[in-house]
């Protein structure tokens, strides 16, 4: 008997289709990989700014703007991934109007908007209303009716108006730390969920999409904050750089931790999806998952920025390996995104057999068209950095 199973066992590492029931394709693609993904990184950016705000963190004061800036740039596109994923993206706008509060996506709508229009833009809006109003009267010609706009018709600069921004700045900032860790936590438990999939269905399911965010938006700040510098050809400031690597390292503990404990936990319940559950980590995900998320994205930024903690070497060095270490991160977390997208659609619902996932160049599910929805987000980036530069900010 035990040699028929083993030998089931080989036989199902080898089918390539479902064997029963009979589930050709996977309804989620690429795109519902990128749409976690970039709402990730908006919630890990701004959890890196409140740093400096709410928590006293000044030496990471350097990187609170570029923050806040890369937070909107990647909220502004969250969506439009799902709404190209969607077979009539016209018909989106009715999770507005049709609210249904059994639904959890329709409830992201409000959530979304929310973060957008209450937290992100008002806190930006407070942060350099004087400087758009010091700009509005200094700039010429379009640029000085663009920040005329922006001020809405609010043009006091006196001391207590000064002082009511940031009281109110302040507020905004504790208000968006819970907005944020609902915005994309909700995404997780989305996931967790599904109770009909043993890959997803998990109650740590929310906490580690909220904690691999907070990890993904850190790297992506540091990164952004070093290619601006270098951009701008202003010396980095290395503390910036070793707070900011500090936190990643901390926060990428608890992340990697919160992942081990789930999957030992799977292997301590070993229930009745245990087997096709070991034979898709160890089979169909064993390099996206093991090699790329696992060992590149994982273990050796926890090796290299752990080192770091008890032995710094030369600036250059260190600045060369907080850039590697924050590419690796958020390569590591994609695939992190895709594992857990892709991989739980991979197996079929009776337990016997597999798919496999054929990733289209072009075409609406398409990789270019994914990569689009990550450029996108960086053009606007580069457009609100020249917009509201934080380094041309006027003194106080």
């Amino acid at each position: 008997m035990e040699n028929h199973y083993d030998h089931l066992q080989e036989m199902l590492t080898r089918v390539d289709g479902f064997i029963y029931p009979n589930e050709i394709e996977l309804h989620w693609g690429i795109l519902v990989v990128v749409y976690p993904y970039v709402t990730g990184l908006v919630a890990g950016a701004f959890i890196l700014a409140s740093l400096e705000r709410v928590f006293n963190v000044k030496v990471l004061k350097p990187t609170y703007h570029i923050a806040l800036l890369t937070a909107l740039a990647f909220l502004l596109t969250a969506t439009l991934p799902l709404v190209s994923h969607l077979s009539q993206p016209g018909r989106a706008f009715q999770i507005m109007v049709t609210p249904n509060p059994n639904s959890a996506m329709a409830i992201f709508g409000f959530v979304y908007l929310w973060y957008l229009m209450v937290v992100l833009l008002l806190e930006i809006w407070f942060d350099y209303r004087r400087d758009i109003v010091i700009w509005s009267r200094e700039k010429k010609g379009l640029l000085k009716w663009v920040y005329k706009i922006m001020t809405i018709g609010i043009f006091d600069l006196s001391p207590k108006s000064i002082e009511w921004d940031k009281k109110i700045g302040y507020f905004i900032t504790v208000v968006g730390i819970p907005s944020a860790f609902l915005l994309h936590g909700y995404v997780g438990f989305i996931f967790g969920s599904v109770k009909a999939n043993p890959w997803w269905s998990s109650v740590l399911m929310p906490v580690i999409f909220l904690f691999s965010a907070m990890v993904s938006g850190i790297a992506l700040v540091m990164l952004v904050y070093m290619i601006v510098s270098f951009i701008r050809r202003v010396k980095i400031d290395m503390k910036v750089l070793d707070t900011i690597a500090k936190y990643l390292f901390y926060i990428l503990i608890i992340d990697f931790s919160l992942e081990a404990l789930d999957q030992i936990h799977r292997i301590y319940e070993a229930e009745e999806s245990f087997e096709i559950i070991s034979l898709l980590v160890s089979g169909k995900l064993s390099i996206t998952l093991g090699l790329i998320q696992l060992f590149l994205g994982t273990l050796i930024p926890l090796f290299a920025l752990g080192l770091f903690q008890l032995y710094k070497p030369a600036n250059r060095i260190r600045k060369w390996v907080y850039f590697i270490v924050g590419f690796l991160v958020l390569i590591g977390i994609f695939f992190m995104r895709w594992n857990v997208v892709i991989g739980g659609q991979l197996f079929s619902k009776s337990f016997y057999g597999f798919t496999s996932f054929k990733l289209q160049l072009i075409g609406s599910e398409g990789l270019w068209m994914a990569i689009l929805w990550m450029v996108v987000p960086v053009l606007i980036l580069a457009f609100l950095l020249w917009l509201l530069p934080p380094w041309k900010r006027v003194p106080e």
